[in-house]
């Protein structure tokens, strides 16, 4: 059975690993005043996009994800012919619209697939799945990790499905921002009241960055630490520690609103590094996409995977 795997842009992985497993992109444009930049996940693109001008008003833009109508064009043109089964993972549905839209779309593609796939020598049923990865950036991408090493080996159809569920609703996803002003602005800009003026300037004035942890839907702050490298430093320390506990599934990813060698810079990378190799872990970086860059600000970290509850720090 041939099986495809979708996610969008704001999945943090590798360029270089979507083409070579085959990850089929649903792209979110990102508009800045009149300029309308597509997220594919470009990273030469997205560098130039750091350096330029309009960086600077990255917490005015407007990101506009695929809407259902182009989502059935996409795979009622391509994908219910390339595959057989097809799992959709999406960024959260608690920030972005993009997860009801495949659902919506799934109804029409369900429905119209049977002469699309005859007329192309194909007269067994196409299936589609669509996830809610529960996550933000890096943390989606275990999930799609997690997909690839199933698809890659032999998983079934049901044995796929029952386990991503379960790994989705296991990820835990934490960040590290440089900019509250940053954060305020934009929330601000979204309509979201959650990072006050007050607490910004008083953040910015002490130096203050808050540990944000996503999980299941829901991001709030764990901790707040004085200094962004001791921030980053004490997060990189954590995962260490529950990396040696031992994960659900084999991957700690990371993605960085950066240029990746500034990454591998950071207090606590190499010794993170360093667990992962020593339990059998694959540290998976990636470039941080223009879709969570214009969200959470340039020099952002943030860092993903599948594990059992637990609180940060212990």
């Amino acid at each position: 059975m041939r099986i495809g795997i979708v996610v969008d842009s704001a999945c943090d992985l590798p360029q270089s690993y979507l083409q070579r497993n085959n990850i089929i992109l649903l792209p979110i444009s990102v508009r800045i005043g009149h300029t309308l930049l597509a997220d594919q996940r470009d990273e030469k693109a997205t560098l130039n996009f750091l350096a330029g001008p309009l960086s600077e008003q990255g917490a005015e833009a407007e990101t506009i994800p695929y809407d259902a109508a182009q989502i059935q064009a996409l795979f009622l043109e391509h994908l219910v012919t390339d595959f057989d089964q097809v799992f959709c993972l999406t960024i959260t549905r608690t920030r972005s619209p993009l997860y009801d839209s495949v659902v919506q779309a799934s109804y029409t593609i369900l429905n119209e697939y049977k002469p699309i796939r005859q007329a192309a020598g194909y007269n067994s049923p196409f299936g589609l799945r669509v996830i809610d990865s529960q996550n933000l950036f890096a943390a989606q991408a275990v999930s799609a990790v997690e997909a690839v090493r199933l698809r890659d080996n032999g998983a079934g159809v049901p044995q796929m499905r029952q386990r991503l569920e379960q790994v989705t609703a296991n990820v835990h996803g934490y960040m590290v921002t440089r900019d509250l002003y940053y954060m305020r602005a934009r929330a601000r800009h979204k309509g979201d009241r959650s990072v006050g003026l007050f607490s910004a300037a008083l953040g910015s004035a002490l130096d203050i960055k808050p540990v944000l942890h996503g999980h299941r839907g829901e991001t709030a702050p764990v901790a707040k630490i004085k200094g962004f490298d001791n921030a980053v430093q004490t997060l990189f320390e954590f995962v260490g520690k529950r990396v040696a506990r031992g994960l659900m599934t084999p991957v700690v990813s990371i993605s960085y609103g950066g240029p990746l060698e500034e990454l591998r810079l950071l207090p606590g990378y190499r010794e993170l590094r360093d667990t992962c190799d020593a339990h059998g872990v694959t540290m998976m970086e990636a470039l941080m996409s223009l879709t969570g860059m214009v969200n959470v600000g340039k020099g952002a970290v943030t860092i993903g995977f599948a594990d059992e509850p637990h609180r940060f720090g212990s």
